[in-house]
């Protein structure tokens, strides 16, 4: 009997054969470059069509940069915006046999505290819009009411309070 997990075993080609002339002619190496290029293509791409009276009026293509794919962690390539004053969108695509591939959109606040960050995914301009209008109240800081409130990814950066 044969385990299915077991890797196919693969016969020596013969250089001429059909499948190693196929073979040869597929690049395999998905450059660091390329998926750089690629997620900032992607990012600035979606903020245009999704985004286009807010966020593709204030952003060039050129303002995203491009992070490669985390594959231990099965991470897509991404791409991040700088906005000033702490702020940041981070732009991914979700792939799931489900649903296909989703871009995700998530603006990324400091916390009020100081202590941390936090993440608002973003589903269109009426979104974006509420979440500003909220955050210009603060300063651009996400508030919370009490420390113990506090729900922020920790800022490793951050000074510690003892």
């Amino acid at each position: 009997m044969t385990d299915i997990l077991e890797s196919p075993v693969t016969s020596a080609l013969d250089d001429d054969s059909p499948l190693a002339r196929l073979f040869a002619m597929v690049d395999d190496e998905y450059t660091e470059d390329e998926q750089r290029d690629d997620a900032q293509i992607a990012a600035a791409h979606h903020a245009y069509t999704v985004y286009g009276a807010t966020i593709g009026q204030v952003l060039e293509d050129m303002d995203w940069a491009g992070q490669i794919a985390v594959k231990d962690n099965r991470l897509e390539a991404s791409a991040v915006a700088w906005l000033e004053g702490g702020l940041w969108l981070h732009h991914t695509r979700n792939i799931s046999e489900a649903d296909g591939a989703r871009d995700v959109l998530m603006l990324i606040v400091p916390c009020a505290c100081g202590r941390g960050y936090v993440d608002f995914q973003l589903e269109g301009e009426e979104d974006l819009l509420q979440i500003l209008t909220d955050l210009r109240r603060t300063g651009g800081r996400a508030a919370h009411q009490h420390d113990e409130d506090c729900a922020s990814v920790p800022d490793p950066h951050a000074p510690t309070t003892k």
